[in-house]
C-alpha cells in the first residue's frame, strides 16, 4: 500500500468491525495531533491573543455566565 488510493480502496473493503477498529484509531491519533499542537501554540505564546480577548470582553461585561 503505497499510495492514498490503494489505503482507501482497503479501508473501504474491510468487514464492519475493522473498520470501526480503524475509524477509532485514527480519530484517537487526530486529537492527539491536535493537542500537542494546542501544546506546543500555547507555550509559544501564539494563543495569548484568545486570553486578551477574552479579558477585553470582561471588562466590557460582554461575557455570559455558564
Amino acid at each position: 500500500m503505497s499510495t492514498v488510493e490503494e489505503i482507501k480502496e482497503a479501508i473501504s473493503n474491510l468487514p464492519d468491525n475493522l473498520y470501526t477498529e480503524i475509524r477509532k484509531w485514527f480519530s484517537e491519533e487526530d486529537w492527539k495531533s491536535w493537542d500537542s499542537q494546542i501544546e506546543k501554540d500555547s507555550a509559544s505564546g501564539a494563543l495569548d491573543f484568545l486570553i486578551e480577548e477574552a479579558e477585553q470582553e470582561q471588562k466590557e461585561e460582554n461575557l455570559k455566565d455558564l
